[in-house]
């Protein structure tokens, strides 16, 4: 098992080096072994062009390791990211046009639609120094995001498994990229897809218990007071049951759409789509901090039914997880 990972991590190295991702001795990429160990690259490690004995195995109780090299400056990072998260690699890397984006930008223009569904709002954390020192905001990051941004310092994303974790990077560098390409054709920003949403919100002031009937028949009451949700459901025959799901107590409301409007609200979650997910999730979600489309393409929720049958309705559900977030809770 251990040398079919270390396998991995080479391969992957090579891969960053490949396609311009890594340069030099830049960057550094670590898998778990198991609850135990892990295994990382090794300091001043050249990621085109690993070895095995380039990756070093290190123990996450201790942060000690009986190999010769020592394990890579950012193992702080990488052991706080097993520690905290169930995922099982850590990638990190500084791609040349990601640094150069975020070192002028603080935030990601989402101009694709692949942008919004698969990277959402990528959390930029501050960095002074050449070492992450301060690992505990990259975790914070991370909780609403499987890839965050160190700035002027690259990337860090985790996963379940490289190649996943490889398409957050990728990803991300081709949305930086089509934003400069963008900005030939037309000197003001461009946003496209935010243009629609645009739309006045008013925070309702009452607060109730987080997933109450009460906390989601204010956000039913918010729905069908909506001008924008009632215009875009007509046009999309916004038509269907979509239940949501809190993992801890298995409370469930589904909405029953009608032409963008919900003409019921019923408790538990006989509905053919089904978003679930843990307090944690949840309480991101309607706190506007994540995407529920977002949350469920990186495994931070779940949904049962296919995602593509609810991408014709993506502008009005958009809107309606704005609208989320305009109830408080407690």
């Amino acid at each position: 098992m251990e040398k079919t990972i270390k396998e991995e991590i080479i391969r992957v190295g090579k891969r960053l080096y490949d396609v311009g991702l890594a340069v030099a001795k830049s960057g550094n990429l670590s898998a778990r072994l198991d609850d135990e160990y892990i295994l990382i690259t090794g300091t001043g490690t050249f990621l085109g062009g690993l070895k095995p004995d380039d990756i070093v195995k290190v123990s996450l109780k201790t942060g000690e390791s009986k190999d010769k090299l020592k394990p890579s400056s950012e193992l702080p990072l990488h052991s706080l990211v097993y520690k905290n998260f169930a995922h099982k690699v850590v990638l990190h890397c500084h791609p040349p046009l990601i640094n150069a984006y975020f070192a002028v930008n603080n935030t990601l223009e989402a101009l694709t639609f692949e942008t919004k569904f698969y990277l959402g709002a990528v959390a930029v954390i501050p960095q002074d120094t050449p070492t992450v020192t301060n690992p505990e905001q990259v975790i914070e990051g991370l909780k609403s995001g499987n890839i965050v941004i160190l700035k002027n310092h690259g990337a860090v994303a985790m996963a379940d498994q490289f190649s996943d974790a490889l398409n957050l990077i990728e990803a991300l560098e081709e949305a930086v990229r089509t934003c400069a390409v963008a900005r030939l054709f037309q000197k003001e920003t461009l946003n496209t897809l935010d243009q629609a949403l645009k739309v006045e919100l008013t925070r309702n002031d009452k607060s109730y218990p987080m997933f109450s009937q009460e906390h989601i028949q204010a956000i039913v009451d918010l729905v069908n007071k909506d001008d924008f949700i009632a215009q875009k459901g007509k046009e999309l025959d916004l038509t269907l049951r979509l239940a949501i799901k809190l993992d801890e107590t298995n409370q469930a409301f589904t909405f029953n759409f009608e032409k963008g409007r919900i003409i019921r609200l019923d408790k538990g979650c006989d509905a053919p789509f089904i978003v679930s997910g843990p307090r944690a999730a949840w309480e991101l979600v309607f706190l506007g901090k994540l995407d529920s489309f977002v949350a469920v393409t990186q495994g931070k929720m779940k949904l049962q039914g296919q995602l593509g049958q609810l991408s014709k309705w993506y502008v009005p559900f958009t809107r309606l997880f704005k609208l989320f977030t305009q109830v408080k809770f407690e």
